[in-house]
């Protein structure tokens, strides 16, 4: 046969594109931890979105792309009185969950949001519910909702166990998109060739890079790339249900597929050597486990692998509070994720520069004994100058131990220690938090801590008996499960 030809024999579709669709039509969750850990990330995510409201930076990103668009049944925006179409409503619902970085978190291998995937799954089941129901038809309820949360949580995280895109410069996002748009997809009613299809349009789409979230170029983009992401899952959703054709070989094709592409070491005009191809590795089927081992971000709007170093920085505040000016050195004990993402040194350039920062995230709450949102501003940052003073005083240590006990999958832990050094050679202990407060290993703990603060993110926007209303349905689980999608929404309308 010529050497100068393709064969064209069409191939089924990559067998993890298969899994991902068969899994979201076919898996029944059973779990009951898997639920209420949902319902409680469904409060948690939303209280997030409704606190970002308070930020101009955010919503101004907010709203119909034209002023004055009427949507039939359109899906709402949480917090605000939009009514779009579901495209733009993910969009905007995922910009608001993740702008201040409070929302859950999940480390492994790749790192992310998974509650990222609300936005999508909420502006869908919205406007589905309400135009089943101008059709005569039952409309989707809360269960759908919490069920398409698990599976958007499981492809997202099991995706995320071995597969490490950052390595290859890629965002987290595309897990995002991928994970959206199976769910959504299902939502909408897609057969299996449909959400195979839709799938593989997930990953043929052009990535983003981490550009964004690192020095020198961090900036508010990465407050607003979820969101990115799982509007775009919702457009290829559709794309795939109105008969376009999918890609089958889109991860494994030769040369030109997500692997060689976008996976694998590459040099430059030459071919891949077999050494340097890489796939992905999936250890474990697709199941609950994702959304039941969830980190809830609760005491801190902060990276997650500072959160435990923002728990030290506060349990030496009251040491260190009066002897700022006699600190000689800072050490702070870490993990490698947390060194090769958030430990930078030298001018912050922003709010978002600030909140991925290992050694603000610390000497803020070490200085003032917490740490919010608010303190990440311009505002708060140029008139505290001492920030930068401590800051220029810590040492960033790897423990091996941390790092290792980071991806076991019994531990997890997301450790970090801080001592503090004095000039007259007196220090302080060595505090070490190894897991943080919102680890399911500290379940117990954190959850009455979530729903304070979930009742605070309401107090900031709606009236109090509003607030009592929305939290003493999102406590019930039953009534939650059995309350149609729209006249959930309602509730949040303002």
């Amino acid at each position: 046969m010529s050497q100068n030809v393709d064969t064209n024999e069409r191939p089924d579709y990559d067998q993890v594109i298969q899994d991902i669709a068969d899994y979201v039509l076919d898996y029944h969750i059973d779990s009951d931890e898997a639920f209420d850990t949902a319902r409680n990330c469904l409060i948690d995510t939303l209280g997030c979105g409704l606190l970002a409201l308070r930020f101009p930076e955010c919503t101004k990103h907010l709203g119909p792309i034209v002023e004055g668009t009427t949507v039939p049944h359109g899906a709402r925006v949480p917090g605000t009185p939009y009514r779009l179409d579901p495209v733009k409503a993910a969009w905007d619902i995922g910009c608001i969950i993740r702008w201040l970085d409070y929302n859950d978190t999940w480390l492994a291998a790749e790192w992310g949001h998974p509650s990222d995937n609300l936005g999508g799954i909420l502006a869908v089941a919205d406007h589905l519910s309400q135009k089943r129901v101008a059709q005569g038809k039952e409309p989707l309820t809360m269960r759908d909702v919490l069920e398409g949360m698990i599976m958007a949580h499981e492809i997202q995280g099991v995706l995320a166990l071995e597969n490490s895109f950052n390595r290859v410069g890629l965002d987290h996002v595309v897990l995002v998109k991928v994970a959206s748009t199976a769910v959504t997809a299902k939502l909408m009613g897609a057969d299996r060739e449909q959400l195979l299809s839709a799938l593989s349009h997930a990953w043929v789409d052009g990535q983003s890079l981490r550009t964004y979230r690192h020095a020198p170029n961090a900036g508010s983009r990465k407050s607003w790339a979820a969101g990115d992401a799982t509007s775009r899952a919702v457009r290829l959703s559709d794309i795939a249900i109105r008969g376009e054709m999918g890609i089958p070989g889109v991860l494994s094709a030769p040369q030109w597929g997500f692997y060689d592409v976008l996976f694998s070491k590459t040099n430059k005009d030459q071919a891949l050597k077999p050494e340097d191809k890489r796939q992905f590795s999936l250890p474990q089927s697709y199941g609950s486990y994702v959304m039941e081992n969830v980190l809830f971000k609760i005491s801190f709007p902060a990276e997650f692998h500072a959160q435990t170093a923002a728990e030290a920085a506060v349990k030496l505040h009251g040491e260190v509070k009066d002897r700022l000016d006699e600190i000689d050195k800072i050490v702070i004990t870490t993990h490698e994720s947390a060194i090769r993402i958030i430990s930078k040194v030298g001018k912050l350039a922003n709010a978002a520069d600030r909140d991925h920062c290992l050694q603000y995230m610390a000497a803020v709450p070490l200085i003032f004994g917490g740490l919010q949102a608010e303190h990440y501003e311009d505002s708060f940052h140029e008139a505290n100058p001492i920030i930068d003073e401590i800051r220029d005083k810590m040492e960033i240590v790897e423990d091996e131990r941390y790092t290792r006990e980071y991806l076991e999958q019994d531990k997890r832990s997301i450790a970090n220690a801080i001592q503090v050094f004095f000039k007259d050679g007196s220090k302080t202990e060595n505090v070490a938090v190894e897991y943080p407060i919102g680890h399911r290993r500290r379940r117990e703990e954190g959850i009455p801590l979530l729903e304070q603060k979930f009742r605070n993110n309401l107090a900031t926007r709606f009236p109090g008996q509003q607030c009592d209303r929305i939290f003493d349905l999102c406590k019930d689980q039953k009534t939650l499960d059995n309350t149609p999608v729209h006249e959930f929404v309602d509730l949040f309308v303002i």
